[in-house]
């Protein structure tokens, strides 16, 4: 039995579907040949093939897989997809009989569907051409020469609830007490008094302003405190001291195949706007005091050049990853 589908996305999957047919009958038939090379057909519906391009093109408007996936034709999941697609046909095909593509509404919404599949596909084969290896690559080394690598540091804590405490704490441990004992008898922290008050790697940027004052010019060995916190004082012992290792170019790359991706689209945008007569008929709405702000559709400034400053402005996970709280 077919399961039942969303109404709301079928909708939308006939509207499109009814574009491509409508298009497919004003060329006199539906054209029988592959639309892709090596393409293969999967299914017929009325005696008109559905082929696993359709398929997977809808697995990815869908977000069941990312562009340039493969979808194994054996799977589930392409089953399931190939029944959609075959359940749009059959709407729009219904849809054509009772001539709803020539209604007046119909033709609005058939012709807003066409534009967008038209921009998606310059879109496409705009960003092709632009996200290449080298590109890649080339923006990769950029950020690699305008990065900063900051110090990392290894270091072990004890919490305690009073200054007093705490420097008893630390007068056992200068006169050799185990550290990963102490953590565990006296610690306040459950974060950490089971690790022997491991805190791993960080960078003291990530740290409260306490910390990043306490070790500032501590070297490894060096038993640091006792100093303040919120929820009482705290001794730390340095274990090691290194410098960040840089990103990866293959962490790096979603981020920058989204910058460069992104990238392309502004320019596009600003070209077209900037050749276009566009009038805008309707006034700016007010502000709703507390009301959350639009984003801005592009960042600030251009140019050439990647600078970090760029990816950073690039919409959400469009640039490298900052420091995370811990690095291993």
């Amino acid at each position: 039995m077919t399961p039942v589908r969303n109404p709301r996305s079928l909708l939308t999957a006939a509207v499109l579907g009814l574009a491509l047919l409508v298009a497919a009958c004003g060329r006199g038939g539906v054209d029988e040949r592959p639309p892709e090379p090596g393409d293969t057909a999967v299914a017929r519906v009325d005696g008109h093939a559905v082929w696993a391009s359709d398929v997977k093109r809808e697995a990815v408007a869908q977000g069941l897989i990312g562009e340039g996936e493969p979808l194994d034709v054996s799977s589930d999941l392409f089953r399931r997809v190939l029944d959609e697609v075959i359940d749009q046909k059959l709407l729009a095909a219904e849809a054509i009989e009772r001539k709803l593509d020539k209604d007046p509404v119909a033709q609005r919404r058939l012709a807003a569907a066409r534009e967008r599949i038209l921009g998606d596909m310059l879109v496409e084969g705009m960003v092709e051409k632009a996200v290449t290896e080298d590109n890649i690559r080339g923006l990769y080394g950029e950020q690699q020469k305008l990065t900063k690598q900051s110090e990392e540091i290894r270091a072990r804590q004890i919490l305690v609830p009073t200054q007093a405490e705490a420097e008893s704490v630390k007068k056992l441990l200068a006169t050799g007490a185990s550290f990963d004992a102490l953590a565990m008898e006296r610690s306040k922290d459950e974060a950490t008094r089971f690790k022997g008050g491991d805190l791993d790697y960080f960078t003291v940027d990530i740290m409260p302003e306490p910390y990043a004052a306490a070790l500032k010019d501590a070297k490894k060995g060096d038993l640091v405190g006792p100093f303040a916190i919120t929820g009482g004082w705290v001794v730390m012992r340095v274990e090691d001291k290194r410098q960040e290792a840089p990103m990866s170019l293959e962490e790096a790359r979603p981020q920058i195949v989204r910058f460069l991706t992104y990238d392309q689209v502004r320019d596009l945008l600003e070209k077209l706007r900037g050749g276009a007569k566009v009038e805008m008929l309707v006034g700016k709405g007010q502000d709703i005091p507390g009301a959350p702000q639009e984003p801005a559709s592009a960042p600030p400034g251009g140019g050439d050049a990647a600078p970090s400053s760029d990816l950073d402005n690039a919409p959400p996970a469009s640039a490298p990853a900052q420091n995370s709280a811990q690095k291993k």
